[in-house]
Parts: structure tokens; sequence; C-alpha cells
């Protein structure tokens, strides 16, 4: 081999060995990556940790109710239409059995009790109250069962409505009634579960009654000591309620088994319980605030029609209900 050759072997091996460290950095920039993405992943569930242990204020109560009203207006018709249905149904299966409240003689008679400028205001609120009092109530079994029937096929209606038009779709009267009746028994389910969850709220009623009716408690401080049991109890029904309401609104939805609900809607109220119950025992004084200023004038002037506007207005309290507490199921999904 000459001199020449020996110096461009050497360039030549030189390049031959120094092509394996080029891969050399390569393989060092993976470990950057995989860290990289560990600090990503660890940063989102320090985010939604902290989501979860500082979630962000919900919609104030007039909110909720003004977004739950202007759903209903905007899809008037379809809202309608479903509670007339109802209504019908209604009056064919459960007014048949139940013979009413008899406005008119009722009011005869308090008017003969109160007297004065304020007799008149007075009768009215008491007939109101009385009204309110026998809501729902039918004169026999039969008519009972047909009520909670009917009140669940329109619940799963409305619920089957509200979903598809806040979806930006525009459903028909019928298909509510026939594509929002396939989870009736998780529904029912998710139902009786509530049921049992105001156990506690039914005992502690029962025995507050029984001991003051009875008198058993006597003295002030054994009637206080009663009562704070039963709040406690009642407390105690509604802070298991709180979540289970809206897993009548998740077991819905396609492929939802009833625990599967409940355990999504324990996790969707976490952190937050009181706060979501305030909002809803909020709703109640509102459809009774609403119901007075409607129905105070009607049993003064119209006191023959007062049975039956009050009777419309309890067809609609169901989907004002849905529509509001609906209106708060998506504010806790949008946390």
């Amino acid at each position: 081999m000459t001199k020449t050759s020996q110096p461009i072997a050497k360039k030549a091996s030189r390049k031959k060995a120094a092509k394996p460290p080029a891969v050399a950095p390569v393989k060092a920039k993976i470990p950057a990556i995989k860290s990289s993405r560990f600090k990503l992943a660890a940063y989102r569930e320090r985010r939604n940790r902290h989501r979860v242990e500082h979630p962000r204020r919900l919609a104030a109560v007039w909110k909720l109710s003004q977004t739950a009203a202007l759903t209903l207006w905007e899809h008037r018709v379809l809202f309608i239409g479903i509670t007339l249905v109802y209504g019908l149904l209604n009056l064919i299966l459960v007014r048949g059995f139940a013979n009413g409240t008899d406005v008119g003689s009722l009011k005869t008679q308090l008017g003969q009790l109160f007297n004065g400028n304020f007799g008149s205001l007075a009768s009215s609120l008491t007939i109101f109250v009385v009204l309110v009092g026998s809501a729902g109530n039918g004169s026999s079994s039969t008519a009972g069962a047909y009520q909670a029937l009917l009140v669940i096929v329109a619940s799963l209606a409305i619920i089957w409505a509200l979903r598809q038009v806040l979806s930006g779709t525009r459903p028909r009267i019928r298909d509510a009634y026939y594509k929002g009746m396939y989870p009736l028994i998780p529904f029912i389910l998710v139902l009786l579960v509530i049921g049992l969850q105001l156990l506690p709220l039914l005992i502690g009623s029962t025995l507050f009654s029984l001991v003051i009716s009875n008198g058993i408690a006597v003295y002030l401080v054994e009637k206080l000591v009663w009562a704070l049991l039963f709040a406690a109890l009642a407390l105690l029904s509604l802070y298991m309620i709180s979540s289970s309401i809206f897993a009548l609104y998740i077991v819905t939805l396609p492929d939802m088994t009833p625990l599967k609900a409940l355990r999504s809607a324990r996790q969707l109220v976490r952190y937050r319980r009181w706060t979501i119950l305030r909002k809803i025992l909020f709703l109640p004084i509102l459809l009774v605030v609403v119901a007075a200023v409607v129905m105070l004038p009607i049993i003064v002037w119209l006191t023959p029609l007062a049975q039956w506007v009050f009777f419309v207005l309890t067809l609609f309290a169901i989907a004002a209900v849905h529509s509001y507490v609906y209106s708060l199921y998506r504010e806790l999904l949008n946390d």
C-alpha cells in the first residue's frame, strides 16, 4: 500500500467510525419527550383536582329560572303539546275518580268566618292553601296509581324533549312519548332509590307528630329535642337526594344503568351538595309564589274557574320543574 493511500484509508475509517455517534442525539431526545409528557399529565391531573376541590361558582337561582323559562318559551308548541297529552290522560284516568275541591262552597263558608277589609284576602289565601295541599291527591288508590304512572311518563317525555331541543334538533310531540320511554325501568329504579333515601325524613316526621299529638313531649326543651332530631333526619334525606335527583337525568342516557347513574351523580355534586340543595329548595318556593299571584285574583273574582285554572297550573308545573333542574344539571356539566 502506498503512502498516499494510507491517509485516504484513515479518512474513510474515521467517517465510518463517526457515523454511530450521529444516532446518539436522537436516542437522547426520547427521555425528554417522555418527561414532558409526564409533566403534562401531572399538570392536567393537578388542574382537574383543583377544579374538583375548588369548583367554579354556579349560576344564581334567578339565572337558572330565566334559562328554564326561556327554554320552555322558545319551544312552547312542543312543551304545550306534551303537557296537553298528559292533561288529557289525567282527566280520563285520574280526575274521573276524584271529586275535587268545591271552591265556591268553601269560599262561602270561609266568608262567614273572615270579615272586614282583609276578609276576602284571608279566605282566598286559605282556599289557595287547601288547593296546594290537595294537589296530586286522589280519592282512591286506583287514582293515585294512575297519577304516579302519568307523572313518570310525562317526566320521561319532557326530559327527552329538553335534551333534544338543547342539542339543536326539533322533535315532534309524538316522538317525545315514543322515543322517550325506553329508559322507563331504569328511571323507576332510580325513583325507588330516592324513595329509600326519603325514609329518614318520613321516620322523623312520623315520630315528631306522634310525640306532639300524644303529649309525650310536654316541656319546651323536650319539644326542641324532638324537633332537632326531626331536622337532622330531614337534612340527611335532603343530603342524599341532592345527588340522586340528577341521576334521573343521567339514567335516561343510552346504555346507562341505575348504579352508574347514581355514581355519576355523586361525582357531579362533589364538594357542593349544600349549594345545590339550596338552589333546588328555591324551586318549590318560586312555584308557590307564582301560583299564588295567578290564583288569588281568580279565587276572588272568578271563583268557578279557580279549580280548573289550578289544575292547568299543576300540569305545567311538571315541565317547569324539569326545565329548572335540567338547567342546573347542564350547569354542573359545564363546570
